[in-house]
């Protein structure tokens, strides 16, 4: 059964203060309500008001992922480059120059992935606290 809509004709006018008026804001932009009008019609007849829960450990987790993902990109961008210029060389005195070069390139591979394990396991141990 549809709830009929009912057209909102009265109008309530009230007064604020900057300040109250800031605090109203606030509070709406935590909530899930797109419009003021809306949040503020359930604040004042005492109905729930839903808003939105953060969880300040894994959005900190989140942006250290970003920065790694990003960097790990990075790495594997230059490791198929790397790849890509051994399967051109023919000769033995070039790839094993390649092979030298290539080797701070893993080496900083390595690096990475063992900092990811380490802020994967820093997390695991802060969720594990709570």
């Amino acid at each position: 059964m549809k709830e009929e809509k009912t057209k909102r004709t009265r109008i309530l006018q009230v007064r604020l203060t900057v300040k109250e008026l800031e605090q109203i804001r606030t509070t709406f932009s935590k909530s899930t309500y797109r419009k003021l009008s809306e949040y503020v019609r359930k604040k004042l007849t005492d109905k729930p008001i839903s808003i939105y829960v953060r969880n300040q450990s894994l959005d900190d987790f989140m942006a250290e992922m970003i920065v790694l993902r990003r960097e790990l990109n990075a790495i594997g961008n230059n490791y198929n480059q790397a790849v890509k210029r051994l399967h051109t060389l023919d000769h033995f005195a070039e790839i094993k120059s390649w092979l030298f070069h290539n080797e701070s390139s893993n080496q900083i591979l390595l690096n990475k992935m063992d900092e990811i394990k380490c802020k994967i396991a820093q997390i695991n141990d802060q969720w594990l606290q709570s």
